[in-house]
């Protein structure tokens, strides 16, 4: 089976407007979640009043004129898509043998929203004419494709929060295939807007600790109360080891393989039972060459949902048995807040350092632990084995699981 490897990493976060200052802030256990100041919070008398915004706006780093033409989700994607090329050493491959592999969940809602009060205060003639290519949801992918020259294709999967997993499960798919030589792959999300916070509070889904944002998100906490919406976006270059040793480019981890399955059980309920999780998992195993013994290491999705977070565990427990107990655990939402469709592509990239640099990424705010969820959750940064099988986890509305297997090379 080809070997598929990542030789370029770029993200930008509430930790950190880089891959590795959102790295090292994980490892230092800062919190990216904040009080919103925008005037809207309290125009609209929100519930919720915080959430994690990109510590450096992209004001600070594109031109204004992709500002202008690039809603905040596609805006995202091009800085994260910039740093991940150059670190993998901006590849001289033919163009159309690259291919752009990407993912968001809910893609320019800000533009659509934005466009729909400019036409109901202003008229039909004031709509930007950039609407349309603005607010699609392959935007992003387009405009990496575009920013980056790249004629192999340009993807977009959309499955909720497990879009950013499944287009790197995708990625390897199509490496595999020998569609492409070296794939640009990852995910973004930019929805930190008045309609989906009071959407997603109505849904009594969004944590609601306004006294206190650093510590609203609480995987696994017996007092966890909902997730916290994060934004940002991470990108993962990856192509064959053989192509990458070839060009001498450096190497952080192989992704082994992965798999997606969906629940057919409800729209935004997890399956209770979590089979279709656990299929997933057992997929990409198996699609990997390795078996549930081998795994040492699990960035879970875990959500601080009551729910989710359980029902999560349970699908862990039919793939692991009690050794589940045993495999350490990491809850990187409760520093980052769930990025939605970028948020699986966020945890693959702290996967992948997890696995290089062999220390694995403390979870914030577990202060009394559910008994119920009987995990080895890492809370402070923790040694890893030489030898380092993981999981990354991502399920989202709709019932889609996506999960990859990142192992040490």
């Amino acid at each position: 089976m080809t070997t598929i490897v990542v030789t370029g990493i770029g993200a930008t976060s509430c930790l950190g407007g880089n891959a590795r200052d959102t790295w090292e802030a994980l490892l230092r256990r800062e919190s990216g979640i904040r009080l919103l100041t925008e005037e809207w919070v309290e125009t609209h008398e929100l519930p919720v009043k915080f959430a994690g915004r990109v510590k450096v706006p992209a004001t600070e780093v594109l031109e204004r004129i992709e500002i202008k033409r690039l809603d905040p989700s596609a805006q995202l994607a091009v800085i994260a898509a910039r740093e991940a090329w150059a670190d993998a050493g901006a590849p001289t491959d033919p163009k159309e043998r690259v291919l752009v592999d990407f993912a968001t969940g809910i893609g320019g809602l800000n533009t659509l929203l934005d466009a729909w009060d400019v036409l109901k205060e202003k008229g039909p003639r004031r709509v930007l004419p950039m609407t349309i290519p603005m607010l699609m949801p392959n935007a992003a992918a387009a405009a990496i494709s575009m920013d980056l020259q790249t004629r192999g294709g340009a993807r977009t999967c959309v499955s909720a929060c497990a879009s950013g997993t499944e287009s790197i499960s995708n990625a390897v798919d199509h490496l595999r295939a020998g569609i492409a030589d070296v794939v640009i792959c990852g995910g973004t999300e930019s929805v930190i807007h008045p309609l989906p916070i009071a959407a997603f509070a109505a849904m009594h889904a969004l944590s609601t600790r306004n006294d206190d944002p650093a510590r609203a998100s609480r995987p696994y906490d017996k007092d966890r109360d909902g997730f916290v919406l994060g934004e940002g976006a991470a990108v993962l270059i990856l192509e064959t080891k053989e192509h990458a040793e070839a060009r001498g480019a450096k190497i952080y981890a192989e992704i082994a393989g992965g798999s997606v399955s969906s629940d057919a059980h409800h729209i935004t309920a997890p399956d209770p039972e979590g089979n279709g999780a656990a299929r997933a998992v057992l997929d990409a195993l198996t699609n990997s060459g390795v078996t549930p013994a081998d795994v040492n290491y699990i960035n879970a999705h875990a959500t601080s949902t009551p729910v989710g977070d359980i029902a999560e565990y349970t699908a862990l427990h039919k793939v692991f048995g009690d050794r589940v107990k045993e495999i350490p655990v990491s809850a990187t939402k409760s520093a980052t807040g769930h990025l939605l469709g970028g948020t699986g592509a966020l945890e693959a990239m702290f996967t992948v350092l997890s696995v290089y640099e062999k220390i694995a990424a403390p979870t914030l705010n577990l202060d009394n632990q559910d008994e119920a969820i009987p995990l080895d959750v890492v809370i402070e940064p923790r040694p890893l084995t030489d030898s380092i099988v993981a999981i990354s986890n991502s399920f989202g509305f709709g019932g889609h699981n996506a999960v990859i297997v990142v192992k040490s090379i």
